[in-house]
């Protein structure tokens, strides 16, 4: 039955083209505004690490001193160096990671390129395994080259193409700030979005282009970047073990919601400690939350794009409101057909079936038309200067989102039509042909 309405739904259309052209454009209007805003929204609120995020969890403690302290307030959203390294020797979760971001200078060994500066991650050796980084080449370090200040490097697939024509680069030197570092591995094409594991940067930018241990750039002394909290004495260099600064971001691995909690009464109990020690001066205040807790803490997602998917989801309730007034007028204008139908033995669940597929075959052209929207509205969001802009594309599942959501929403539209068009009275209706 359902080839059967369907091909009467083609002949109605060609009997009523510029009905039919005005309900098509009002789908495709309503689904090219608002899938344009919602694979934005998608893109950028997605999970980062699909199946691995409810294992990794953000560390947060309370060192600063007791000057502007406000009971239930949110701890730093950074540690500092003391912290970090005394909870990475402790070792109390599966995998842990300290690191902040920073830049070196790159001198390349090849004739005809010059030396360029490059974003580069200060880290320790779990980073790669816990957050599952592809490698193209070799491997991250260990734990020992940490602990002996390695010259070892972790380079991108980008970076290892420019230096070393896309060739295995592992063992090869590489000159940083005026220092030798052999190249221990080198990334695939890896890109978290958004960059979860640091909020402070860049949150949608690309991957940095050096990988070191964090216990050989603070050997080197090698420039960081992002931000940094002070407190009390100052005088010192503010990246110092003993320093009152929180400039650094620690990630752990807690396989199972046991080894969560206990962790977090690790972590209240490693605060009370250092309380009574006369380090930190406020009560334990202490946070562990997943990536996707931390993405939505840092409110990943920018107001004016939520803004932009309701405006979207509006903009089509305004254009299904209009499919409805158009549908209504096209099913009741053709009463005497549906007379005859009805006389000839056709029941009300029949015509019922009849408009709706009607409805959605509306609804299908609607979204092809309007996937071509979506395209250009999205080419034209890639055009804007936002950090987000160029990751504005559409994937398998927004490209099937499109179609189901045009289908639903013409068959939603087509509901209060095509049940006034099933209560049209037979007899009535053949008594005024």
């Amino acid at each position: 039955m359902f080839g059967y309405y369907f091909n009467l739904a083609l002949r109605s259309f060609k009997r009523n083209k510029a009905l039919t052209t005005l309900m098509v454009l009002a789908i495709a209007m309503g689904i090219g505004a608002c899938m344009t805003t919602l694979t934005v929204f998608h893109v950028l609120s997605g999970d980062p690490l699909p199946g691995r995020s409810s294992t990794l969890f953000y560390v947060q403690l309370d060192p600063e001193g007791k000057a502007g302290y406000r009971p239930g307030e949110e701890p730093s959203d950074q540690v500092t160096r003391f912290d970090a390294e005394t909870l990475l020797r402790e070792k109390r979760g599966k995998r842990q990671a300290m690191m902040t971001g920073g830049g070196v200078s790159i001198t390349p060994q090849q004739s005809g390129l010059t030396p360029f500066f490059s974003d580069s991650r200060y880290t320790s050796a779990d980073f790669f395994p816990m957050f599952e980084v592809p490698f193209l080449y070799g491997q991250g370090w260990t734990a020992k080259d940490d602990d002996a200040r390695a010259r070892v490097a972790v380079i991108s697939k980008a970076l290892n193409d420019k230096l070393f024509a896309g060739g295995d680069s592992v063992g090869k030197q590489i000159r940083l700030d005026k220092t030798d570092f052999t190249v221990a591995g080198v990334i695939d094409e890896w890109r978290p979005t958004p960059r979860f594991y640091d909020m402070n940067t860049d949150r949608f930018g690309t991957l940095e282009d050096v990988f070191l241990p964090f216990s050989t750039s603070r050997d080197l002394k090698m420039s960081r970047s992002g931000s940094m909290n002070c407190w009390g004495d100052t005088s010192a260099d503010s990246t110092d073990l003993n320093a009152p600064c929180v400039w650094i971001q620690y990630w752990v691995q807690l396989d199972s919601a046991r080894q969560a909690a206990e962790y977090k009464d690790y972590l209240v109990s490693y605060s009370n400690q250092q309380r009574t020690a006369g380090r930190f001066e406020r009560p334990a205040n202490v946070r562990l939350r997943d990536v996707m807790a931390w993405l939505d803490y840092n409110k990943v997602v920018p107001n004016d794009v939520v803004v932009q998917m309701w405006l979207g989801f509006g903009f089509l309730l305004v254009c299904l409101v209009n499919t409805v007034g158009l549908l209504l007028a096209k099913f009741l204008r053709r009463g005497g057909e549906i007379g005859v139908r009805r006389a000839l033995g056709a029941s009300r669940k029949a015509i019922f079936m009849q408009c709706l597929v009607e409805a959605g075959t509306v609804g299908l052209a609607g979204g092809i038309l309007g996937l071509g929207l979506s395209l250009l509205g999205l080419w034209a969001v890639r055009l804007q200067p936002a950090s987000y802009a160029k990751l504005a594309h559409l994937d398998i599942g927004m490209l099937l989102s499109t179609f189901v959501l045009a289908i639903v929403a013409s068959l939603l539209a087509g509901l209060l039509p095509a049940w006034r068009a099933m209560q049209i009275t037979p007899a009535m209706q053949l008594k005024s042909q």
